[in-house]
């Protein structure tokens, strides 16, 4: 493609070359880099790839994309390297990346879900509901990408520019005619989906987190990166509940839908009360839905929890948004199961055992609560907190499980490049805060900590297992090896014949 082609919905200065120079490809690791590609020079917080101009054009590349001037030796040593120069790169390589892949997310309908928690499940929910209406659905986020017939793991929520403009080709050329996926607050602020104009955007909750060094500076601009989703879609689903809305959706342009249990004015509307549904493969909830005209009918959720019950109200919305008859809408919700969030593990009719992806504070006071509301013989809480990442996680979760388990088994997350002693010590900071006479035990390899709560399991306990939820892998010292949770659990019960 001829680069004049790529620029066309981007303000530039070319510095030198022609701009009927060809790109065959798009990168910005230099070590890619082959013949007749486009490097993407950007300034990161650990290095600046404009130090490599030089190197790639060595590999052949043909364009570089600046935001800032090169030395002037450097530039004249590249007399036939085209160079154009940008106010940001990052935002620049979005829009090069949507034209160089033929603007796929206009092929399909686009919905964005933002929030601190429930952006996975919501995403799911949604995928269930469309598919159960007879759309071909792909999805990306925390799980990675789905297609049908396909799946592969991310290593971000929301992929750099150049790698999700490359899933929604993927996606669009299988066919699908809708894609959901997970917008987190870096991925707007990293200009990661700029370029993209979503059909329905989400908003579940807004709650502390992502907030220290390589990420937020704070709260407020935590929130303010999120709501900017609301000015990049036709129509927001939002939780009127939500405290932090208002301020969140400041400058929106979009239309709005509102969906709650306590507000004044709300749009979609669960009932206060809600009944528990249980069986050996599924905890789940049935509320009743107050829609815009009054009509009431009862909903049958898949999942536990207070917290479903919002993801299903976000959901039935987004399907109500969408034109989705109530039958499908109602059957997606009923069928929707999610990989590592509350996600049961059958293996016993004496203690029911679930794997779940919290892994801060709030979202395992969430889970807790909602988990306490089935009446468990003990709920043990098997759980670790991942190195190199803000101790406050750390306090967080030891006080609430100090607070709300009857007992805890305190082991490994992700340790990365900490020792697990000393995340371990963290914990027990919070826990000592939470309930000095709380119960616990330290195991510090999970495995053996997963071995240990089967095998002391009591007949009615809920046994959850937290943090890791639907990962496959365990990080120690920076290497990665296989860990998937419900694999490991299920061997162990085959091995040592649980029932």
């Amino acid at each position: 493609m001829l680069l004049k082609q790529l620029l066309k919905n981007l303000d530039y200065t070319l510095v030198q070359g022609c701009l009927n120079t060809e790109v065959t490809d798009i990168y910005y690791d230099s070590r890619k880099v082959t013949p007749g590609g486009l490097f993407v020079c950007i300034v990161g917080t650990q290095r600046d790839s404009h130090d490599y101009a030089a190197d790639v054009a060595a590999k052949g590349a043909a364009v570089l994309a600046i935001q800032h001037d090169l030395p002037a030796e450097v530039l004249a040593a590249l007399p036939d390297v085209t160079v154009v120069k940008f106010e940001s790169t990052r935002y620049a390589m979005a829009l090069l990346s949507t034209a160089y892949f033929g603007r796929p997310a206009l092929e399909m309908t686009m919905v964005g879900v933002t929030g601190t928690k429930g952006k996975t499940t919501t995403t799911h929910m949604i995928k269930a509901v469309l598919e159960a209406a007879g759309h071909k659905v792909g999805m990306v986020g925390t799980n990675g990408v789905y297609y049908p017939g396909h799946h592969y793991d991310l290593n971000n929520t929301t992929p750099e520019s150049y790698e999700l403009q490359k899933i929604l080709r993927q996606l669009a050329d299988a066919g699908c005619d809708a894609c959901v996926m997970e917008v987190s607050s870096q991925g707007i602020m990293m200009d990661r989906v700029a370029g993209i104009h979503y059909k329905v955007g989400v908003f579940t909750n807004l709650y502390p987190d992502h907030i220290g060094p390589g990420e937020h500076s704070s709260f407020e601009e935590y929130r303010s990166w999120k709501g900017k989703l609301f000015q990049r879609c036709d129509v927001g689903v939002v939780n009127a509940d939500d405290p932090n809305t208002e301020a969140l959706l400041e400058g929106h342009t979009c239309k709005l839908v509102t969906y709650g249990i306590h507000a004044p004015k709300v749009d979609y509307r669960a009932s206060e009360q809600y009944r528990l549904l249980r069986n050996k493969e599924m905890l789940g909830v049935e509320f009743t839905l107050t829609e815009p005209d009054g009509h009431t009918l009862d909903v049958q959720v898949g999942m536990p929890g207070l917290f479903s019950i919002y993801n299903a109200l976000a959901t039935i919305d987004v399907g109500k948004v969408l034109g989705l008859a109530d039958a499908p809408i109602h059957e997606g919700l009923k069928k929707a199961l999610v990989k590592g969030r509350v996600e049961l593990v059958p293996i016993s009719h004496k203690f029911t055992i679930l794997i779940d992806y919290a892994h801060n504070e709030a979202a395992t006071e969430s889970l807790i609560e909602t988990l306490r509301e089935y009446n468990p013989n003990r709920l043990v809480v098997v759980f670790g907190c991942g190195g190199n990442r803000s101790k406050l996680r750390r306090y967080g979760m030891g006080e609430v499980c100090a607070k709300l388990a009857d007992f805890s088994i305190l082991t490994e997350d992700n340790n990365r490049f900490e020792k697990v002693e000393d995340i371990i010590a963290d914990i027990k900071t919070g826990m000592a805060k939470g309930n000095p006479d709380a119960k616990y035990v330290e195991i510090p390899d999970r495995l053996d900590a997963l071995h240990y709560a089967i095998d002391h399991a009591q007949e009615g306990d809920l046994i959850a297992v937290i943090g890791k939820g639907h990962e496959a892998y365990r990080d120690r010292e920076g290497v990665k090896t296989p860990f998937l949770e419900r694999e490991l659990i299920e061997e162990y019960a085959a091995e040592t014949g649980v029932e």
